[in-house]
């Protein structure tokens, strides 16, 4: 949902473009300040997506990064902007995202030998710093260690890996998130990946509807299981490097990466009450492009927004209701979409007996 040429939302029973309704009059559309400040156009993509086989292990460029990859490879990188992204669970829904403390790290390198043999020249110097080393070198060999796991030789990776899931696989996993149970899974899925050992290196996040999580530029992340709600800065810029059969740059994506390490809790982001509401929240990342509000609605209720500054896209996941400004009312049902100009104040109401739930992105500057 959203202006971008790669998949530019269209009203509804045309073939108008979002954007031509934008071009109009963007200052109107978008109001003043983001329409200077993003040229025009809806400054994110809103996204749902539903996750039944994993996503790739991939990180995205801050803007210098995406602005020197798309001059030297525009095939490749298309734009020059970054893209955060922040994705809201809208079922129990599974994750991987940045580093895992160190020491969990070492703990699975003397458990599993398998992965130890992928790493065998940067262990012993990963552990050593992970025990005892500064900040600097503790990212150094966290780096040394993941590059020489990306580097691996693909006859090698595969032989380790079958060797892994034929010594755990007939164990019964009653933990569906354990790191046994993920190797067994994605190796199903992408058989004698290199990906599949990250499981030992990243952070495993489990959600409930409603959590949320950030993911900023040069961060590692993959998708596992479950659906959400997705918003991003506007850009196709992906660097992969496992759990993926498209084109993979592990030597940019080892290179890019923070090397952040620490507890899966860091990377959650937790909503507050939206001021002037009664039932609905704002998740607000630290960037400037986007913010996601739920708004959760009992049958009868409803919630009144007065005008924001910027553009919002506004989508129903459950429930029936009717949206209402100053002129017309619309039906509210699930995968109904909305583009609502700045400074427009609507109603959301849901039906009698229906409860609705609806996210709503918007930018304001």
């Amino acid at each position: 949902m959203g202006t971008h040429p790669s998949g530019p939302s269209k009203v509804f029973g045309t073939d108008t473009p979002l954007s031509a309704v934008v071009d109009e009059c963007s200052e109107q559309a978008l109001g003043p300040k983001v329409a200077s400040k993003y040229q025009g156009q809806i400054p994110y993509l809103f996204k749902v997506l539903s996750i039944e086989k994993a996503l790739s292990i991939q990180a995205h460029p801050d803007k210098q990064l995406a602005q020197k990859l798309h001059s030297e490879r525009p095939s490749v990188y298309k734009d020059g902007n970054h893209k955060p992204e922040m994705s809201i669970a809208l079922t129990d829904f599974i994750a991987m995202s940045g580093f895992r403390p160190l020491n969990e790290i070492s703990g699975f390198l003397d458990t599993y030998p398998e992965f130890q043999a992928l790493v065998s020249n940067s262990a012993a110097g990963f552990k050593q710093a992970a025990a005892t080393g500064s900040e600097a070198e503790k990212k150094q060999a966290l780096k040394q260690l993941f590059a020489e796991l990306m580097n691996a030789a693909a006859d090698d990776v595969a032989r380790e890996l079958q060797k892994l899931v034929k010594r755990i696989g007939g164990q019964e996993q009653s933990d569906a998130v354990s790191p046994q149970a993920l190797v067994v899974r994605l190796n199903s899925e992408y058989p004698d990946d290199v990906g599949v050992f990250c499981v030992f290196m990243l952070n495993v996040l489990c959600l409930q509807p409603g959590d949320a999580f950030y993911m900023g530029p040069n961060d590692p992340h993959a998708y596992v299981s479950g659906d959400c709600i997705e918003c991003m800065a506007t850009s196709d810029n992906v660097i992969r490097a496992g759990l993926t059969p498209k084109m993979r740059d592990v030597p940019v994506l080892v290179d890019m990466l923070t090397y952040d390490h620490g507890a899966p809790d860091a990377k959650l982001l937790k909503p507050t009450g939206l001021i002037g509401t009664q039932h609905s929240v704002i998740y607000d990342p630290p960037i400037e492009e986007f913010a996601v509000i739920r708004t959760q609605l009992e049958g009868g209720q409803s919630e009144k927004f007065e005008g924001m500054a910027g553009p919002q896209i506004l989508i129903v996941v459950d429930g029936e209701g009717v949206l209402t400004d100053s002129d017309e009312s619309y039906v509210l049902a699930p995968g109904y979409v909305f583009f609502v100009v700045a400074d427009s104040s609507f109603t959301v109401r849901a039906a009698a007996g229906k409860p609705l739930v609806a996210y709503t992105a918007t930018c304001q500057l």
